[in-house]
């Protein structure tokens, strides 16, 4: 018998404040509602289809008498509202406390050893949005060479340099050189590769961002199907977030490319295995741009996909859609959100019930495993 799974993580689609967001400063974020209310309704009729008007009132999609899918919300126990707390999470790893944010910028102690590692001084050392801080210190870089680096609500150090100022293999290894200095007491969760090209006042990031995570703490649901012989695939940045462990991934340009190598694998011959894919352009091109605009055209490039995704699926197939956490596009914070997530559970063995609202992400692992 063949038996394969699939998790398709929608980066950044949250469906409502967890039970804790006021802790993070999120009260009232609600990605999928709250986008759906600013445009006076949405559009995505094969997800209203499979049910996703039973996991968050959304203006102009209805909750239908009989969904494709099963489908509830899943509430997040970690500490933490990124990629790879909400990721780990899912594979049975909790933060049990955040890990070190900078809301002030890094230490100068930080930043002069790495400048020393690396050769190159340092510009910038900004909370901030990355395309501001880009715009903002972009030219300074081009004259002088120095890494732009700069944080955000999130625990990461995040370094930016023109490709055609900075080679590509130099900025990842200056990302390989922080990752290995920034532990404790100084831990950061993901150190990211945010390279640019264009020219000053049209600068625009490219597709080689690669991210460099802390490793997970303790065994996943990845670590245990490679104990278990189980064939592991990735798309997107799924292999970064666990520091390479378990897990390669096929790493896409943008949503449609990974949608395409989804796919693919869908549609492959292996008869056995699990698929990891992240879809980060929902948050990365959208949330922390405030566009609800490109938000909801995202949304409906994943509605349209959908039913070749469901139609490639073998006969004992199942393919999870959830998301990692909020990155709400109608809030005045550029920032991830604190929310609860939406969980669409298909298969031709699946009946499309309501499951029951689920109070960690790790459940969803759980049910692969």
């Amino acid at each position: 018998m063949s038996r394969r799974a699939a998790i398709i993580v929608l980066d950044g689609v949250g469906c409502g404040e967890a039970p804790d967001a006021a802790a993070y400063g999120d009260v009232g974020s609600n990605t999928l509602g709250n986008l759906s209310r600013a445009l006076g309704g949405v559009h995505l009729p094969n997800l209203e289809r499979a049910g996703l008007g039973h996991v968050t009132p959304m203006a102009g999609v209805a909750a239908v008498p009989n969904p494709t899918a099963a489908h509830r919300v899943l509430v997040t126990r970690s500490a933490g509202k990124d990629s790879t707390s909400g990721q780990w999470e899912i594979t049975g790893v909790h933060h049990t406390k955040p890990v070190t944010t900078y809301p002030h910028g890094f230490p100068a102690d930080v930043l002069a050893e790495f400048s020393r590692r690396t050769g190159r001084a340092v510009l910038g050392n900004a909370t901030a949005s990355g395309t501001a801080v880009i715009a903002e210190f972009g030219e300074r870089h081009q004259h002088t060479g120095a890494w732009i680096v700069y944080t955000s609500a999130d625990s990461v150090f995040q370094i930016a340099a023109h490709e055609e100022t900075v080679p590509l293999d130099e900025l990842y290894g200056a990302c390989k050189s922080a990752r290995a200095m920034l532990v404790a007491p100084n831990e950061v969760s993901r150190v990211i590769a945010r390279p640019f090209v264009g020219t000053p006042g049209r600068y625009q990031r490219t597709a080689h961002r690669r991210d460099f995570s802390i490793e997970p703490p303790a065994t996943t649901l990845l670590d245990a199907l490679e104990q278990a012989g189980i064939p592991r695939a990735g798309v997107g940045k799924v292999d970064d977030l666990f520091a390479g462990r378990g897990i390669t991934a096929r790493h896409s340009a943008d949503n449609a490319e990974g949608l395409a190598n989804i796919l693919s694998w869908l549609r492959g011959s292996d008869k056995n295995g699990f698929l990891f894919a992240n879809l980060v352009d929902f948050d990365q091109l959208f949330g922390h741009r405030n566009d609800v605009a490109g938000f909801y055209e995202a949304l409906r490039q994943f509605d349209a996909a959908l039913p070749d995704l469901i139609a490639a699926m073998q006969e004992e197939d199942v393919l999870f859609l959830t998301a990692d956490h909020g990155n709400d596009p109608t809030t005045p914070s550029t920032d991830h959100a604190r929310e609860c997530v939406p969980l669409l559970a298909f298969g031709r063995q699946v009946r499309p019930v309501a499951i029951g609202r689920r109070e960690t992400f790790s459940d969803l692992g759980a049910t692969v495993a």
